[in-house]
């Protein structure tokens, strides 16, 4: 987040807040140019025209609430409407556990609980953008091989994570306050992968913000991978069985997060089978267990 930060502000931030708060404002700050001091980048110094400077702490949570509000908006009604457009299978409409107006209440429940996630999740780029974390920006700090090795290690390390935060918010104690929400769900849409209660939704997401305070991880390729595992959560959710692939013992597709809200307790993983298989939690996916069987005996 601290690149998109730093992008944001060269191309239109700093012009929005020298407009919003120009120097002179009676606002207890000194109004006098001011030099970039940020962890993450070497920049050339820049007049800032606004008497909120670039590293001013409210400046950088303001800024980077309305970014993270709206790139998740954007990220969710693009992705989620091409992948119901073009992939969801309709007919799952027909199902007689698919709720009246259901993608409506998803979407609903997306948008309420997007604000409190936000919210959730602004000390983590707080952090980020003022330097604790270890993202990095030259390949050469740690070589191609180690670039190319930590996207399987980010993915197995957060897969692990979301693996056991997601078991544990099936625990019966907190279940019902956190993430039957998400239950509400038995046939699910594209919509449904971010409606959660918000608790929920940032519990999931912990483990991709550890992962950088405790790894290296080229700050490029993290924006990539934190806007793949959207996509990822997006396309699980589209309600298909095909089976039979090369990879289905592998791999956690869309088949097997169907039967986890078909049966709620099995492959919890988010996109591998193999903490499943070590936690006894896998089911395999098979025809037989097709929800579209059960619309085929309605016709």
């Amino acid at each position: 987040m601290d690149l998109v930060l730093h992008l944001a502000d060269d191309y239109l931030l700093d012009k929005v807040w020298a407009r919003l708060l120009p120097l002179n404002d009676h606002l207890g700050l000194p109004p006098y140019a001011h030099l970039s001091t940020s962890a993450n980048f070497t920049s050339v110094p820049y007049f800032s025209q606004s008497a909120w400077p670039r590293d001013y702490i409210p400046r950088q949570i303001i800024s980077l609430s309305v970014i993270t509000f709206i790139g998740i908006h954007c990220l969710y009604f693009l992705f989620a409407w091409l992948s119901y457009r073009y992939i969801f299978n309709h007919d799952m409409m027909r199902h007689p556990r698919f709720l009246d107006n259901q993608v409506k209440q998803e979407i609903q429940c997306s948008l309420r609980a997007f604000p409190m996630m936000i919210i959730l999740t602004l000390p983590w780029f707080q952090a980020e953008v003022m330097g604790y974390s270890r993202l990095y920006d030259s390949v050469e700090d740690y070589g191609w091989l180690y670039l190319g090795l930590s996207v399987p290690f980010f993915l197995f390390f957060t897969d692990y994570g979301i693996y056991w935060v997601h078991r544990l918010l099936h625990h019966p104690s907190i279940y019902k306050t956190f993430h039957k929400p998400h239950h509400k769900w038995i046939i699910p849409t594209p919509f449904a992968s971010h409606a959660f209660h918000p608790v929920d939704g940032y519990l999931q997401s912990v483990p991709y913000h550890v992962f950088i305070f405790v790894f290296p991880l080229h700050r490029c390729l993290y924006l990539g991978l934190f806007v793949f595992v959207n996509c990822w959560s997006i396309l699980i959710h589209d309600s298909d069985m095909v089976t039979g692939h090369a990879l289905e013992k592998v791999i956690n597709g869309p088949a097997h997060h169907t039967l986890h809200h078909l049966y709620f307790t099995v492959n919890y993983g988010q996109y591998f089978t193999w903490a499943d298989r070590v936690g006894g939690s896998y089911r395999q996916p098979e025809s037989s267990l097709d929800p579209m069987l059960e619309i085929k005996k309605q016709s």
